[in-house]
Formats: C-alpha cells, structure tokens, sequence
C-alpha cells in the first residue's frame, strides 16, 4: 500500500526537472498524477509513459496556467480522468525566459497560483494538500538581496508565496493545509542555466557559500515528501543552504 493509494495529484510545470520528478515519485506511492506543460506535450507524455511503465497511472495535459481557461482545464482534468484532487503541488515558475511579456513572471509566478488553487479548491475534500514550492532566493528576497537578473523573478515568487498565505484562513475552513518548500539553487534546472549564462559563475560561487546544492532528483524527493508530511498547515520546509539567509523570514 502506497501513502498516496486512491488519491490524485495535479503537479503543474511536470513535463520536465523538479516537477517531472515529483510527479513519478508521487505515482509511485500509489497517486494519479496529471502531468501539466505548457508547450512541450513529447517531454509530458515522456513523463506519463515512464510512470505507467512502472504501473502507476497518468495523464497529460497542456494548460497555460497564466489563462483562466488553462487553469480551468487543469483542474477539471483531475476529475474527468481520475475522479478526485486530493495532492496540489504548485511548481511551475519562470519569468528569465527571453521574448514574454513585461509582467510574465508577476502572472506566472503569483496571478496563476492563486487563480490555481481556487479552481482546485471547490474540488478538493478535508485533508487535502496543496504544496507551494519556491526558492531560498525569492522566500529571503525582502532581507537578503538575490542577483539583479534574478531579482525580479524572486520578488514575483515572494509575492505569490504571500498571496497564498493570505488564503491560509479560506483553506483551513475548508481542512485544506498549505505547505511551503523552500530550496537553495538546484543544480541542472532551467533558472540555473539561464542564470549562469547571464551572470557567468553564479552557480559555482552560490555552491561555494552553501558548500552543496541539491540536485533535481534530491530536491523534488524533499518537495514529495511534505505531500504526506505531519506539518502544520503554513508550514516552510526549507531545504539547504538555508541558514545563509537567516531562517527568520
């Protein structure tokens, strides 16, 4: 029996890094899982086939989540496959990507968190998890200044992480918990490469200072495990490197 058995998990930005790997840990303990992206559908359905090989269950489904239709979709599509939403786990992120929109990252980032969760809610019953993840970088940003290439990244994350927060009431009514992961600069991801090529050195000289970053398997193995962890709800879990910024914030 799997922690997860006869429960379903939307995991949004899945069909690659971290959320890929939460995704097929997550159906390993027994959960559907709906795998979301936003464009590259052979990178999800990749992810959906190797979690069925392991005979776990799965589906694809492409939502941009920064339109009120995609987050629709996507919610709608845990219970027309699956039955149930039980698992959120909120790990689609961006704003470095080149040619999007002046305001991208503030849509992505915090816009389509909130407008995820309150399509999820209304299907999802007492003892549900919603799982928010971010990094170090924007959690600190107000007390620890980032990189002036990421800064504007980190504060649209910081402010999605406050405006879920603010639901934190909503959601306890409801015998919803929310839960916080926060991760220092995980080697491989996108954020990293394209920080590096922006700021050559960054990650190198941020692996120094924490003496290790986590890869994206070991981070997205901590981020499925508050999934099912006995934590409060508004609980952070930081992961790593941690104590460089104070945990104070």
């Amino acid at each position: 029996m799997g922690l997860l058995d006869n429960k379903t998990a939307i995991v949004t930005g899945s069909s690659r890094g971290i959320g890929a790997e939460v995704a097929k840990i997550l159906a390993g303990e027994g959960a559907a899982v709906v795998v979301n992206y936003r464009q590259k559908a052979p990178r999800a359905n990749k992810v959906v086939g190797e979690i069925q090989a392991a005979g776990g269950r799965a589906v694809a489904v492409g939502a941009d989540l920064t339109t009120q239709e995609g987050v629709q979709s996507l919610a709608s599509a845990a219970m027309e496959e699956f039955g149930s939403l039980n698992v959120l786990v909120l790990n689609a992120s961006g704003g470095m990507e080149s040619g999007m929109e002046e305001d991208y990252a503030l849509k992505l980032n915090r816009d389509a968190q909130i407008n995820m969760l309150n399509a999820a809610v209304p299907l999802m019953p007492e003892g549900s998890r919603v799982v928010f993840v971010t990094s170090h970088q924007a959690h600190f940003v107000e007390t620890v200044p980032t990189m002036p290439e990421y800064e504007p990244v980190a504060r649209s994350k910081r402010a999605g992480e406050v405006a879920l927060r603010e639901l934190l009431p909503n959601l306890a009514d409801k015998g919803i918990s929310l839960v916080v992961v926060s991760g220092d600069m995980i080697e491989g991801t996108v954020t990293a490469t394209l920080l590096d090529r922006s700021n050559p050195g960054a990650i190198e000289a941020r692996r120094a200072e924490a003496g290790k970053l986590y890869s994206v398997e070991e981070f997205a193995a901590e981020v499925a495990k508050m999934v099912t962890a006995d934590v409060e709800s508004g609980h952070t879990e930081y992961v790593g490197g941690a104590d460089y910024f104070g945990k104070s914030a």
